[in-house]
């Protein structure tokens, strides 16, 4: 039975039948109606219909692409400045020359597990103090044993590593065993290998199965037991068979020591491979805007060589052909023939500048540059802006142009983009440099050189608590020293704030360095006979008043 219903249309008028019909039969008529509550679902309006996106698994998105995505991210870092500036920007506000854990043993949870209470505030500063100096001995060695081709220092590995990981979107390392170089004078077995992302990959390139997902093997709850590394990268033509041999690696020992150590970002639930780096979401625009400069660059070049030029009122080739062999013709020759022997025979210059002397019936005339084009610099500013926010810096980070932004904008700006820049350092040091440490400290604590009460539980028992520890890089920095500066004494002041925190967020330093330094500095200036600056002289009468009761 068909229904007597009529429809309206948006101007509350009657459709016509056909339309109606239409309606009443689809759901929805192309200009008066969707098939869907929500517009985000909308398949029959002209800006919706043919966004058909895919829906695919994290692992089935990514990883059949990944190559291809990493070999073009690569190649713009290689030969694009802004895309190498965004690189570097980020290197250097995340890992600087110097990134390293500050340890933070926690000692309630150790209290509370043993009911020992030495484990105290006391100890966990001893004990921190104990394994920082470990790490700089390891990780600072000039002899470079802490890496297995002894070429880089830790500092300078992890940032080799964080550099794979937001261009390649993996960091991946194997913490080898190498007692072999003690006798060589190497204090620690423990050696870090750093591995290209590329070498991690399928078996025979063989496709992702339910326990294998881009060369990592996992178990039915998706946790990595296993990484498949080529014995050398694809593209390397010198190594021969071992192009096309995977090592199959274990992700852990049996009791839980770290040998693969794998850091990528999350972008969604049982993800198991990296390849989205912070360049990917602006590839696509940042490839058009290096062909729209070079494009401008050229038209620009062509206007500078092409400046000026001579014409007379006659074209040699056309009217030779229009006046045939007569004398008319060689009238014209003869006039071509002077024109070319008076330009050849005139020089007259006028302190060293040639004259401009033409030929009678010539004129000279230039060619007015137009480029680059008017909204040139407009527009590249638009589409950098658009690539600083997909990789969460401020566009003056990029450009490096701080010519319209004054002290708050800039300050404003520096503020959000360190937000970005804090959490990937935090993430980056819990995913790739936790791993290590956890096994460095096990090492320290296994050779007795970390300080323990009698009781204290086995590193295996109380991993985290023994390896809890804050990664710091290089500070914030200042754009007004003189306002920031106070500001962070106020915090200190009212304890809102700690000296250490401010320490390490403004100029990325240990709180403890910096007080065993005021105390040299004030000790030498006493030596030296020297009146102490203002700045030290409260430090120097707090020293007195606190020693004073103690002569007494």
């Amino acid at each position: 039975m068909e229904s007597n219903v009529q429809l309206l249309g948006p101007d509350g008028k009657p459709l016509p039948e056909r339309k109606s019909r239409a309606l009443a039969l689809n759901g929805s008529y192309s200009g008066y109606g969707s098939t869907s509550a929500f517009d985000a679902a909308d398949m029959s309006s002209q800006h919706m219909r043919d966004w058909n996106p895919v829906l695919w698994s994290p692992d089935g998105e990514l990883n059949p692409y990944r190559d291809r995505i990493v070999s073009r991210v690569r190649d713009l870092v290689r030969n694009d400045g802004w895309a190498s500036a965004a690189v570097t920007r980020t290197l250097d506000n995340v890992i600087g020359a110097d990134f390293r854990p500050i340890s933070k043993p926690d000692y309630r949870a150790l209290a509370a597990m043993t009911g020992n209470k030495k484990f105290d505030h006391v100890w966990a500063d001893e004990f921190g103090r104990a394994l920082e100096a470990g790490w700089r001995t390891w990780s600072e060695d000039p002899a470079h044993f802490c890496d297995a081709q002894r070429k880089l220092t830790i500092p300078q590995m992890m940032r080799l590593a964080f550099r794979h990981k937001i261009v390649d979107g993996d960091a991946l390392a194997i913490l080898q065993w190498m007692p072999e170089r003690l006798p060589r004078g190497a204090r620690y077995a423990t050696v870090l290998q750093l591995i290209d992302p590329d070498r991690l990959s399928n078996p025979q390139q063989n496709f992702d199965r339910q326990t294998m997902r881009g060369g990592v093997e996992v178990d039915e709850y998706g946790a990595p037991v296993a990484y498949h590394i080529r014995k050398a990268h694809q593209g390397d033509w010198f190594s021969g068979g071992k192009q096309v041999t995977w090592e199959r690696i274990a992700a852990e020992t049996d009791w839980g020591r770290p040998i693969v150590v794998h850091d990528y970002d999350f972008d969604r639930a049982s993800q198991h491979r990296g390849g989205a780096g912070i360049l990917t979401p602006v590839l696509q625009r940042l490839k058009m805007l290096i062909k729209y400069d070079g494009t401008e660059l050229d038209a620009a070049i062509i206007n500078a060589i092409f400046g000026a030029y001579v014409t007379s009122p006659f074209d040699k080739q056309l009217v030779t052909e229009a006046l045939g062999d007569g004398e008319d013709a060689e009238a014209y020759n003869g006039y071509q023939d002077a024109r070319a022997d008076f330009h050849d025979k005139t020089d007259l210059r006028l302190g060293g500048a040639r004259l401009p002397i033409l030929f009678p019936g010539e004129q000279i005339n230039t060619v007015s540059a137009t480029r680059p084009a008017g909204n040139f610099a407009e527009f590249e500013n638009a589409m950098l802006r658009n690539v600083a926010a997909g990789t969460g810096m401020s566009a003056q980070q990029i450009t490096q142009n701080w010519a319209d932004v004054n002290y708050s904008s800039y300050r404003a700006a520096a503020l959000e983009a360190w937000k970005t820049f804090d959490r990937r350092r935090s993430d980056f040091g819990r995913g790739f440099g936790q791993p290590i440490l956890c096994a460095m400290v096990e090492e320290m604590m296994d050779i007795g050189e970390l300080p323990l009460p009698a009781g204290a539980p086995e590193f295996a028992m109380a991993r985290a608590a023994y390896t809890r520890a804050w990664w710091i890089g290089p500070g914030r920095g200042y754009v007004d020293p003189m306002k920031e500066r106070q500001g962070a004494a106020l915090g200190i002041e009212s304890g809102l704030s700690t000296l250490e925190d401010e320490s390490a967020q403004l100029s990325g330093n240990d709180w403890r360095d910096n007080i065993d330094q005021r105390a040299i500095e004030i000790q030498y200036f006493k030596d030296r006979g020297i009146p102490l600056p203002s700045t030290l002289k409260d430090d120097a009468t707090a020293d007195e008043v606190t020693q004073e009761p103690k002569a007494q």
